[in-house]
């Protein structure tokens, strides 16, 4: 991560995306595996909007807001590990970055807590 120590950047921890993947099972099959991917820095900030509550209360898991500098983009369905903890977080929006000529060096996408990495 560059030397910018804006408080932006400041909280920004490593993280890695994760990949989805399939591995021979030996027996004509496969399963699935997740591997790290390349790292990303990116921060995840709790939701706490009454949108969020109510989609919460309907099943949703806890939704956060990803922030990452806009070299790196945020897909949809992409799933990220925060590596501080291990935590797994899934895009569940589209990314918006800041226009060019913005001071702000970033993009956001909503994502939500993964309990465990889906199969």
């Amino acid at each position: 991560m560059e030397e910018d120590m804006s408080l932006l950047s400041a909280n920004m921890e490593a993280c890695r995306y994760m990949e989805k993947t399939t591995i021979n099972d030996g027996y004509g099959g496969v399963s699935t595996a997740w591997v790290e991917g390349d790292k990303l820095f990116a921060a995840f900030v709790a939701d706490i909007s009454m949108e969020a509550r109510k989609a919460e209360k309907m099943g949703v898991s806890a939704m956060f807001t990803a922030t990452v500098p806009k070299r790196y983009s945020l897909r949809h369905d992409d799933v990220i590990k925060r590596l501080s903890d291990g935590t797994y977080f899934r895009i569940v929006s589209s990314d918006k970055a800041t226009p060019k000529t913005a001071g702000l060096d970033m993009r956001q996408a909503a994502a939500e807590l993964l309990p465990e990495l889906p199969e």
